[in-house]
């Protein structure tokens, strides 16, 4: 039995080595390694996120706050400055034990100040509680904001 277990440990080891390597060696003979996310730009920062009920013409929250009702949809205007064109914003919106409501990603089309939108809506009502909505940039952690359902 001990050695039908070591064959086993054996097996699984060898083949979890197999791909190990084949990924490692799958990119094209002298392409540069493929990363998840652009490399964030020096510099590049979130000034801001905003949570509202309602956007302005400029694409930013009319009048922050972090108490919604059920029925709102709420947004997260993200403001950015310094990063590179392509770079990427991502937002998770989570309910106070834990589970994901939403995730959603943007990239970001300009240089300079940009502010960026995302926005949670449930017709039938969100359920009263805590919520956290985090933010990253490039793949990187960012910023949160909590807030509240009554």
């Amino acid at each position: 039995m001990r050695a039908l277990v070591a064959l086993l440990v054996f097996s699984i080891a060898f083949c979890a080595a197999c791909r190990r390597q084949e990924t490692q060696t799958s990119a094209a003979p002298g392409a540069p390694p493929v990363s998840a996310a652009p490399p964030t730009a020096p510099g590049a920062r979130i000034s801001a996120i905003d949570l509202g009920n309602a956007l302005g013409s400029d694409g930013r929250v009319s009048t922050p706050t972090s108490v919604f009702t059920p029925t709102d949809t709420i947004y997260a205007a993200v403001l950015t400055e310094g990063q590179q064109p392509g770079s990427t914003l991502s937002a998770r919106w989570t309910f106070e034990d834990g589970q994901v409501v939403s995730e959603n990603r943007e990239t970001i089309g300009s240089q300079g100040r940009v502010s960026t939108e995302f926005h949670i809506a449930k017709p039938d009502g969100w359920p009263t509680g805590r919520y956290r909505v985090e933010i990253a940039l490039n793949g990187q952690p960012a910023g949160s904001r909590d807030f509240e359902v009554r």
